[in-house]
């Protein structure tokens, strides 16, 4: 008998990501052996025990599916449409892929690289920030951004929800031959930016609040997962390398030399710390009041 946490099943089942099970959870939604659960944590048998969601029996999870999608601007990504609203990246899945979910948002007017699964555990991993797996983006901005500006954007850019965390950001000639883009702008710079996290439209905040707004925003890369020469609209299965790939790099598989390859989960970076000559101040400043409140006639 093997037990695991009920969310972790209902995820791994293609019900919905880690985190939406756990509300289902929370809001009475599921039954186990016929009793409703509202405490998280707990755990099953998922070969035994007889779970439902909304009246409908969950079965267990056995061979999982995988998509990549080439979102184009003014598809929406994060949930379905109701009837009559814009399509959802879900419409541009062949239809009989199931019941799926995307990875990871992109915003309205961005586009580029969607993940489409019912792996949930896998999910998880890729979008909790936690885990800080990368996402790399290509980010047309109107002109080249001075040194101070690209610094800023490497070591955390202040916005009202809090501080980001540093990125790798480069100017580079233009987007990978292989990305087929859409129409829409063209003329300015482009920018490389990986981000291990992933706030609500954190790109277009970034680059704004360092005086140089987004004119155009593309997904490239999900962990080692790349777009490649996929159409605009198009939909297709990820190969077994590419599924093996992306569970490595979440730690579900071992690398072939038997290391792991996810990064240790909570690494806490140092994205609110001052600055080393910032701090260098600030000991000093501590010391000199200290001395002062120590030593009244030193103040003279």
């Amino acid at each position: 008998m093997t037990l695991e946490r009920l969310q972790k099943v209902l995820a791994a089942a293609g019900v919905g990501s880690r985190r939406k099970c756990e509300d289902l959870i929370a809001a009475g939604r599921v039954q186990v052996n016929g009793k409703i659960v509202q405490t998280l944590g707990v755990k099953v048998d998922p070969a035994r025990d007889r779970i439902v969601v909304d009246g409908a029996t969950v079965k267990p999870a056995s061979t999982h599916r995988y998509y990549k999608v080439h979102k184009p601007r003014g598809v929406l990504s994060d949930a379905p449409a109701a009837e009559g609203e814009r399509r959802t990246v879900l419409d541009l899945a062949p239809p009989d892929a199931g019941r799926l979910f995307p990875v990871g948002r992109l915003d309205l007017h961005s586009e580029g690289l969607v993940l489409l699964t019912d792996d949930g555990e896998l999910a998880h991993r890729l979008t909790h920030p936690r885990y800080e797996h990368p996402k790399t983006y290509y980010v047309l901005v109107e002109r080249t951004p001075t040194a101070a500006a690209l610094a800023a954007l490497r070591e955390g850019v202040e916005l009202p929800e809090g501080r980001t965390a540093p990125a790798e950001v480069e100017i580079v000639q233009a987007p990978p031959e292989a990305l087929k883009l859409s129409k829409g702008p063209s003329a300015g710079v482009w920018l490389r930016i990986v981000l291990r996290e992933g706030k609500k439209r954190q790109i277009r905040h970034m680059t704004a609040a360092v005086g140089y707004p987004t004119l155009r925003l593309v997904r490239w890369a999900i962990g080692p997962l790349t777009l490649g020469d996929l159409a605009l609209g198009q939909c297709v299965a990820l190969s077994q390398a590419e599924v093996r790939a992306l569970r490595r790099a979440v730690g579900l598989e071992p690398a072939p030399d038997g290391r792991s390859t996810t990064r240790a989960p909570n690494r806490r970076t140092p994205i609110a710390s001052p600055r080393p000559k910032e701090r260098r101040k600030e000991t000093v400043a501590r010391k000199t009041s200290l001395n002062l409140q120590s030593h009244p006639r030193r103040r003279k």
